[in-house]
């Protein structure tokens, strides 16, 4: 089975260009000193969703951020979890949003420091659960039932999508090997894995469902779901903490400083409706993902 974080080759970054309105040359120039290192600000983003669908909704987010910033924001769609950190600990990238698993790793690898997460319209910082669906007539009726059963999951690092699930299993006192797992690619491939009729459950994370249903893709009343995790935190946003502490704070600062309209795409593919402005987050934010790798066992090998 694969391990929970994949080691890849792949370090090349699926670069998708913002399109800004003012150039690159004179931003730079005319930015506080210091603000701007490389003459830009590289923000990556992993593809927890379609990047034809995230492209769009983060360019309004970057292009909200580059005009408080006055510096460009150039945004990047990563290949995947271990090229996010790969690039963040090469220099490659100065800020990137990490899913909470991915957040674990990064912290501790590329040295990213969390500034902000997702929050609600009251200012509430914004969790997900992570769920496995059965259709409606099958006679799983809980993760017990699950062995000699095929459950598709995710992608290997993905916090709802993988860890927990597996997590689950473990509890449940079901061995890895008791049942067929198979990682779909995503949250969207597992979920089509499942409607399809390709395997007897999939995991289907609360954003996901959020996302699908609305979309017309997925109808509950034909599934049920037989698994619930406990809140996660939502996705920090992280820089890395080799910059400047000045320039460090200047980018949380704008970033706190956006406006609800500047996230709400984002915010939609993370079942934040209606979002608020983005909330200070740290590191102990996310503890309970920390313990979780030291009970999975992780270690530096997993990355």
């Amino acid at each position: 089975m694969k391990s929970l974080l994949r080691l890849t080759a792949v370090t090349a970054l699926a670069v998708l260009p913002l399109l800004a309105a003012c150039g690159g040359g004179d931003t730079a120039t005319n930015a506080d000193g210091g603000a701007c290192p490389n003459g830009k600000v590289r923000f990556g983003v992993e593809p927890y969703e379609d990047p034809a669908k995230l492209k769009p909704a983060y360019e309004v987010l970057a292009g909200a951020l580059e005009e408080k910033l006055g510096c460009p924001v150039e945004l990047q769609v990563v290949e995947d979890y271990s090229a996010e950190v790969l690039a963040m600990r090469n220099g490659r990238l100065e800020i990137a949003q990490f899913g909470p698993l991915g957040f674990v790793f990064a912290s501790t690898k590329a040295g990213a420091e969390p500034m902000v997460s997702f929050a609600d319209a009251s200012g509430a910082l914004t969790t997900y659960t992570g769920g496995i669906w059965v259709p409606a007539a099958s006679p799983i009726q809980s993760i017990a039932d699950l062995k000699g059963k095929s459950l598709a999951l995710s992608s290997a690092g993905s916090t709802s999508g993988d860890a927990l699930p597996r997590y689950a299993l473990a509890q449940a006192g079901i061995a890895e090997s008791d049942l067929e797992i198979n990682y779909a690619g995503g949250h969207p491939e597992a979920l089509l894995a499942l409607t399809n009729g390709k395997v007897d459950a999939a995991e289907i994370n609360s954003q996901q469902l959020a996302t699908a249903e609305a979309e017309g893709q997925f109808d509950k009343t034909k599934f049920r779901q037989v698994w619930t995790s406990d809140p996660i935190p939502n996705d920090p946003i992280t820089i890395a903490s080799s910059l400047d502490p000045a320039f460090k704070k200047k980018v949380a600062d704008a970033l706190l400083d956006l406006s609800p309209e500047a996230v709400a795409q984002v915010g939609a593919f993370l079942d934040v409706t209606p979002p608020g402005p983005l909330v200070a987050v740290t590191k102990e934010t996310y503890r309970p993902l920390f313990d979780l790798a030291d009970k999975l066992g992780l270690t530096e090998k997993d990355v």
